[in-house]
């Protein structure tokens, strides 16, 4: 079962010639999530080979137009491919009044519904859910109201030990019930526990997104166990004034943040546009999380399943 990151963008908000703006898709099992949508994300889905039909929901983490200029043309581009099934939208207020105006003046005969879900931005809290996964909001702390999005995959289903059939001759409707996670009752009234007869595939495996937003010892321990997050690393350590001041995070806080929560690795990016090359950030941050990677646009992360 898939689980992967592919970083479309990476640039914060000025322009630059070599980064796109924040752009992510989360795959879950074949299951497609947009998390932010700066400018130029339709080139970018097209450029890493995703068809944008196949995008489920698109999770926005604040009302900033590098997180989001480019999802208004992408709701209109979606009905020139034919898309037929509902959109969702989860995003902080106003986004409610932005999308009804879009579609008011732009597109007003839309062939699917595009539905949108308010973020609370100030709690944690679960906002979808599928048979597979559950997607929940981590308060963060920037200028504007702003939330992470920790991707979970829920718990596999059990497996039964081939080897612990055959040894108890189990039947069709033992093995069912062992599935469920029951105990199982042999014929002789012996009682075998469940845990003796099934194991786990996989560990169920978690992304955390923390776009925009000052360190936050709350927002990292809300992450806590990730396989893979992504934090902001705005700036340098030397501009950690001015990341204070703006409501960003330098590489260091990054770093920090991923040990906080004891992630596994650390995916950093939305650099300023003074930095030509990140590598400079990508150390500062490795000096702290050793298992820290640039979001370097068209990667694929993927996350391994491990027992």
């Amino acid at each position: 079962m898939s689980f992967s990151v592919t970083i479309l963008g990476s640039s914060s908000a000025k322009p630059t010639l070599s980064r796109h703006p924040s752009a992510q898709v989360v795959n879950v099992h074949e299951q497609y999530y947009l998390v932010d949508a700066g400018e130029g994300v339709q080139q970018q889905l097209i450029r890493y080979g995703i068809n944008p039909l196949r995008l489920r929901a698109v999770f926005i983490s604040h009302l900033h137009g590098d997180h989001v200029f480019g999802l208004f043309p992408l709701i209109s581009t979606l009905a020139l491919y034919g898309r037929k099934t509902p959109l969702r939208v989860f995003a902080p207020a106003p986004m409610g009044e932005i999308l009804a105006c879009h579609l008011k003046y732009f597109d007003s005969e839309l062939p699917y519904p595009v539905v949108w879900t308010e973020v609370d931005t100030t709690k944690h809290a679960l906002l979808m859910e599928n048979r597979t996964l559950e997607v929940w909001s981590i308060p963060l702390r920037h200028r504007v109201p702003t939330a992470g999005f920790l991707f979970r995959e829920k718990e596999p289903a059990l497996n039964v030990d081939k080897f612990k059939i055959t040894k108890y001759g189990l039947s069709v409707a033992q093995i069912t019930a062992a599935k469920r996670g029951e105990d199982v009752t042999l014929s002789t009234g012996e009682v075998i526990p469940n845990g003796e007869l099934t194991y786990r595939p996989y560990a169920p495996r978690s992304y955390a997104y923390l776009s925009d937003t000052n360190f936050s010892a709350k927002a990292a321990a809300l992450a806590a166990g990730a396989d893979l997050m992504y934090h902001e690393a705005t700036y340098a350590a030397a501009e950690q004034k001015a990341a204070r001041e703006r409501g960003h995070s330098t590489a260091a806080d990054a770093a920090k943040a991923a040990l906080k929560a004891g992630a596994k690795r650390l995916v950093i990016g939305h650099y300023s546009s003074r930095y030509k090359d990140e590598n400079m950030l990508v150390e500062e941050a490795r000096a702290i999380f050793p298992e820290t990677y640039p979001a370097t646009e068209g990667v694929t992360f993927t996350l391994e399943k491990q027992r």
